[in-house]
């Protein structure tokens, strides 16, 4: 299950000067923006790595630091699936994605290694999740209830941990990490499908119902899994979906405002 968190670096950006977009920003910092030839693919996790790593550079703190790994591994995904389309007229293309895939995946190994002794919460996950150190993990679990972890990425990574082992536990920090979503930081989709998951697993399709279509709502593209899925609740349970609806839109509102309450469960 991937629950991967990334921080706004475009609110973190513009704290420090409000008046600049991504090319003002850009311009000032050419090397890193044009780290990677361009492309058609993959412009939306590029510009995001661009803003994550002029963010580092002008705040220079350990929380930036894991927001550049997760920003290259989102990039590195897609390039991923981009470098396996063949161009029959345009091979040029197939290379440049291919030398743009190596070069991220050399830089996330590097910056990996460089964060290797962190002692930031959200790091010590990512080596523990990424690179087995179990070292990092103890470290980790022992800020839990701390206020260190009282925001929303930590309790998200210690609901990660606890998926398998507790699943009471798991809706708690999930709910809690909601609860602590600032309306500035970016919404990660995967917390509503794992809600859904788990409250269908649960046999509570209005729960299920309503987490899923709130992550459907978070998604950049349509999903005819999703669709399907939302379908088959609504066929196998007679559930009055404008209602539903109107609940996954509220909760999603109030999330997005940092004004979410966790419910029973």
């Amino acid at each position: 299950m991937k629950l991967i968190p990334l921080l706004l670096t475009l609110c973190l950006l513009f704290s420090c000067d409000s008046s600049k977009n991504l090319t003002e920003l850009c311009q000032e910092n050419p090397k890193i923006c044009q780290e990677f030839s361009e492309d058609s693919w993959c412009k939306s996790e590029r510009n995001e790595l661009s803003l994550s790593r002029i963010s580092l550079k002008t705040l220079m703190q350990e929380a930036q630091q894991y927001s550049v790994l997760i920003a290259y591994e989102e990039y590195i995904t897609c390039m991923s699936l981009a470098s396996q389309i063949q161009h029959t007229k345009l091979k040029e293309k197939t290379t440049l994605r291919k030398n743009n895939l190596y070069k991220a995946q050399a830089k996330l190994a590097e910056l990996t290694i460089r964060v290797a002794n962190s002692t930031h919460p959200h790091l010590l996950f990512y080596l523990w999740s990424r690179e087995a150190n179990k070292v990092a993990l103890q470290q980790f679990l022992a800020l839990e209830g701390s206020t260190e972890l009282e925001n929303s990425i930590s309790q998200q990574n210690l609901a990660s941990y606890y998926v398998k082992k507790d699943i009471k536990k798991t809706l708690g920090l999930l709910f809690h990490a909601l609860e602590l979503q600032q309306p500035n930081e970016k919404l990660v989709p995967e917390i509503f499908q794992t809600l859904a998951t788990i409250f269908t697993n649960k046999d509570k399709p209005k729960q299920a119902y309503i987490w899923l279509k709130v992550y459907q709502l978070t998604l950049k593209k349509k999903s005819k899994h999703v669709v399907l899925s939302l379908k088959q609740l609504e066929k196998g349970h007679d559930l009055d979906i404008p209602f539903l609806n109107k609940v996954a839109f509220s909760t999603l509102k109030k999330i997005k405002s940092g004004q979410f309450k966790s419910p029973k469960h």
